[in-house]
């Protein structure tokens, strides 16, 4: 292991004189060539400080007194270092003079987290969605409830924060809350999130999270096959409500678009080139613009609801209800449809990529692209590979192989 390399020392500053004519003493402590400064709250006549020595040359009691206080700082500044190396911990300047004034004792653990949760949630609507940082209130509430419970206190110092903390989070979730991994995961990222500012600066000489490690459950979602969106689309509803969440699935299936792009999807996001209608937006989540062509099926969707009493108050395209009242009543609509899969309004983007556009040959960048992905890693999880299009990409395989084996025959 690199060795770091450390230093410090006591000086005073002669042009910063305080009112009765002292200078204030001053200790700089260098760790790999970063220094950090801080007063010790003792002064000094100038004439009276001895550079070399890095004391007070007078005999009276508050020389004497002052020269004991450097000393002592200077036994508990070594002894701080040689615990850190000891540990074999990571450790800045910032972090020994933290050590020092017991500053990182005032540092708690919850009041790092919400003092992190207000400054996020100053951003909502600019950097934040509102359900991000609902995620990271319910994450810290959880962390209060384990260090109540398995603590007995109201919170922790920063330096209480270790891997047996985080491992009893892990079962309270799992245990307690009920979660599942993937759901674990989401909390343990917002936790481990808030940990990395406090290493950033300085406040922590280890990672509480080293060695420790959470492998997502793979989870198989549910797309619908053309036969099923062909159901759906079909079927005669006697309930509106069901009749208009079905239309915004469906709409949804052959755009990809998101719930929260397809709720505010306005006039402005239409346009037609030369030969076709287009959808060009920016993702309300990432920011990032995509360009969908609309087939004749979401066209006859908007060309229905362009007269609709919600869409001329609002503006919008589509009488779209909030999320959890589509997901709710998507399931109510497939079940009378006899579709026995699991559907929420992602179902339809999944059903976008893989059913209509993987399917049918579009390329996966052109289909990224389409769903304002960044990178295709993504789309292969918004992907699912059927057996009729491996039955197609073999083909060609077939026939090669297929008249060899009949010449061979012959």
């Amino acid at each position: 292991m690199k060795r770091n390399s450390f230093g410090f020392v006591f000086f005073i500053k002669k042009t910063k004189l305080l009112k009765n004519g002292e200078a204030p003493i001053r200790l700089r402590i260098t760790v790999n060539g970063y220094s950090v400064e801080s007063q010790i709250k003792r002064s000094v006549i100038p004439e009276e400080w001895i550079k070399r020595t890095e004391q007070c040359k007078g005999r009276d009691r508050k020389s004497i007194e002052t020269n004991e206080y450097i000393r002592s700082l200077k036994l508990k500044i070594l002894s701080i270092h040689r615990e850190l190396e000891m540990a074999g911990a990571h450790f800045t300047s910032r972090l020994i003079m933290d050590k020092l004034y017991g500053a990182e004792e005032k540092r708690t653990i919850l009041a790092i987290f919400r003092k992190h949760n207000d400054d996020i949630r100053k951003l909502i609507g600019i950097d934040y969605e509102k359900r991000t940082v609902s995620r990271y209130d319910s994450c810290c509430n959880y962390l209060e409830e384990v260090i109540k419970t398995e603590y007995g206190k109201d919170d922790l110092s920063l330096n209480e924060l270790n891997g047996e903390l985080i491992r009893k989070y892990e079962m309270y979730l799992k245990l307690v809350r009920g979660c599942q991994q993937n759901t674990v995961i989401r909390y343990i990222k917002c936790f481990k999130k808030v940990v990395n500012m406090a290493i950033a600066n300085e406040w922590l000489a280890k990672d509480p999270f080293y060695g420790i490690r959470f492998t997502a459950k793979e989870v198989n979602k549910d797309v619908l096959t053309k036969d099923e969106l062909d159901v759906l689309i079909n079927y005669k509803f006697q309930v509106e409500r069901l009749e208009h969440v079905r239309d915004v699935f469906i709409f949804c299936c052959f755009t990809g678009l998101a719930y929260i792009d397809a709720h505010n999807l306005r006039p402005e996001d239409i346009y037609k080139d030369k030969k076709e209608m287009w959808i060009t937006k920016t993702r309300q989540k990432t920011n990032i613009e995509f360009r969908v062509p609309l087939l004749h099926v979401p066209m006859d969707i908007l060309n229905k609801y362009k007269d609709h009493p919600l869409c001329l108050r609002t503006g919008l395209l589509l009488p779209i209800t909030s999320n959890q009242k589509m997901n709710d009543y998507i399931k109510e609509a497939a079940a009378l449809c006899g579709i026995k899969k699991h559907l929420t309004t992602h179902t339809a983007r999944r059903t976008y990529a893989t059913t209509v556009c993987h399917e049918n040959g579009v390329a996966l960048e052109n289909i990224s692209k389409m769903l304002g992905h960044t990178d295709t890693r993504m789309t292969l999880h918004y992907t699912k590979i059927s057996n009729s299009r491996i039955s197609q990409d073999m083909e060609q395989v077939r026939a090669v192989f297929d008249s060899q084996d009949q010449k061979k025959a012959i």
